[in-house]
């Protein structure tokens, strides 16, 4: 399609969520075609705007694709797509480059590749990682999220939710399904409308807030992929959540993340008698992948009837913590914690959803017209655990990619979308209804559902979960939406499925450990869930075979 033909086309691009996944396609698009931006809640609230770490990049003379690879591949414990993980790889300089020209500030050095400062972080082989001191996700929001406002084909919409794709299902079409818009909740004036879209991309990162405790805000709900679920999309991986290994253990501060580079700096995680621990769990101690670091951490806390463990990085000196760590330095100072003479008690929490909506490279879904990028997806790079600082890479390549597919293609025919019917439904009585189930899910998902799993536990939470549903089903029927509606119900498709995975899955492997089947088997496969036709949500086949499209696209 030419670029004029794009330029013809009314119905705008949109797009599901304002992080970096989201506005990277916004950014490619906005030149051509105009582009909608919808954020449940204030723009710069999400995700991205909370990663510390980095951002990797393929730059330096001691590095290479196939190093990248590697470290890609032994994170993942075999589940990772190679031809995903070259694709992304081979992008990443380019990626990089991309940010500094949006004029993302990253710690310089003058004598590194770009004139960038790169750090290790766990799994790396080399320092690979291009940050902003500690802060890199907020500098580089700030930085697109400016460019966004600023761009005259953008529009951004604050405090706007979406319910559900709109598909050929609501247009009564005898066609190949297809997606035409979406409903969405505008939040402050309690309406929903109908928005048509030449193609919908969802970036609404993952589902990190389905467990009590967790290093995501509170945007992290498992919308785009309990969207596109609904719509009949398959989902794959879902049983490996990543728990990052050091989160900040503090009754005023439940969910601040303490970066890996940290340890990829020199800390080193002890007991609280000083005794380090690392080493009886993994040769490559403080620096071993993130599940290997959480499951260690899990285990010692177990043995020891500990409630934290300590992270110490007091030997790394003042001025070196000060100038590389200042938000974490800064933050532990307010609550009492100055880490330059004190190590830091810290926990895991739930961190990454690596699994999620399946899509090919340029972020297709099985619906014609619905695209996802970023967290909300499956393409095959994280496996069965993600490498520390490839998600915001993925988040790039995947957005330009995205938007590169959607402007080479055709835009639907205009149609007129049916409005949202709330005739039938009323405001809601009682609103603690929303309070307690949500509280409930949350807890079920932790005690059953965390770090270590058994069958048994999986079962009990499945159980529990689908009398949940039946609550939240019913209560979604007779009052109008709220977004703490919603997002319950996002919540509850996703405790299922994660639940579902992890029972599809004999084996332990990566963020995977069940103690029912301890061993990992030589040759695994992707869990990809499908949802039978014209039945619940609930019903759910896995499937074992790798997908031929996330190589070479649908």
């Amino acid at each position: 399609m030419s670029a004029a033909a794009a330029e013809n086309s009314s119905a705008p691009v949109v797009i599901v969520g304002a992080g970096l996944a989201g506005l990277t396609a916004a950014l490619h698009l906005a030149d051509t075609v105009p582009v909608v931006v919808l954020a449940k809640r204030e723009l710069n609230v999400g995700a991205t705007a909370w990663a510390q770490g980095g951002i990797v990049g393929v730059l330096g003379s001691d590095d290479s694709i196939d190093s990248h690879v590697r470290d890609t591949q032994e994170a993942g414990a075999g589940l990772v797509d190679e031809v995903t993980a070259r694709f992304i790889a081979e992008r990443s300089a380019q990626a990089v480059a991309w940010l500094v020209d949006q004029g993302v500030p990253f710690t310089p050095d003058d004598t590194g590749p770009l004139g960038l400062h790169l750090t290790r972080e766990g799994g790396h082989a080399v320092r690979r990682i291009a940050h902003a001191a500690d802060a890199t996700g907020k500098a580089i929001h700030d930085q697109l999220l400016a460019a966004a406002e600023a761009h005259p084909n953008i529009t951004l919409r604050e405090r706007w939710m979406a319910l559900d794709l709109i598909t050929s299902r609501h247009l009564k079409r005898d066609e190949q399904p297809r997606c035409y818009g979406i409903y969405a909740l505008d939040i402050d004036r309690q309406r929903v409308e109908a928005l048509e879209a030449r193609a919908v991309i969802l970036a609404t990162g993952g589902a990190g807030k389905v467990y009590r405790y967790t290093t995501n805000p509170d945007t992290s709900t498992g919308d785009g992929i309990a969207m596109a679920w609904r719509a009949g999309c398959r989902v794959a991986n879902m049983e490996f959540i990543q728990f990052h290994p050091t989160c900040l253990y503090h009754p005023q501060e439940r969910s601040f993340l303490i970066t890996e580079a940290m340890r990829g700096e020199g800390g080193h995680l002890k007991l609280p008698d000083g005794t380090r621990f690392m080493a009886a769990h993994d040769d490559r101690l403080e620096l071993a992948p993130r599940d290997i670091v959480a499951r260690a951490i899990d285990f010692e806390m177990k043995k020891h009837g500990l409630d934290y463990v300590l992270l110490d990085a007091t030997h790394l000196g003042e001025a070196f913590l000060r100038e590389h760590f200042p938000t974490i330095h800064a933050r532990c100072l307010a609550l009492g914690i100055d880490i330059a003479r004190q190590p830091i008690p810290v926990v895991p929490a739930v961190h990454f959803t690596c699994g999620g909506v399946v899509t090919d490279l340029q972020g297709r879904s099985d619906m014609p017209g619905l695209y996802a990028v970023g967290e909300t997806t499956y393409t095959g790079l994280h496996g069965a655990n993600r490498l520390a600082s490839n998600s915001l890479l993925e988040c790039v390549v995947v957005g330009q990619t995205c938007a590169d597919d959607i402007l080479s293609r055709s835009s639907p025919e205009p149609m007129a979308l049916p409005a949202w019917d709330e005739s039938q439904v009323e405001d809601a009585d009682e609103q603690v209804v929303i309070a307690h189930n949500w509280d409930e899910l949350r807890l079920v998902m932790w005690n059953y559902v965390g770090i270590v799993r058994t069958t048994k536990r999986l079962e009990r939470a499945l159980h529990r979960i689908a009398l949940l549903r039946n609550e939240i089903d019913d209560y979604y029927a007779n009052f109008r939406v709220t977004r703490d509606l919603l997002e319950l119900r996002n919540l509850v498709d996703c405790a299922e499925l994660i639940v579902r995975s992890a029972l599809a899955r004999h084996e332990s492997r990566g963020l995977h450990f069940s103690r029912d089947y301890p061993a990992t088997l030589p040759v695994s496969f992707p869990t990809v869930l499908v949802r039978a036709p014209r039945r619940r949500p609930s019903e759910v086949a896995p499937s074992a075979a790798w997908l031929d499209s996330l190589k070479q696209g649908h």
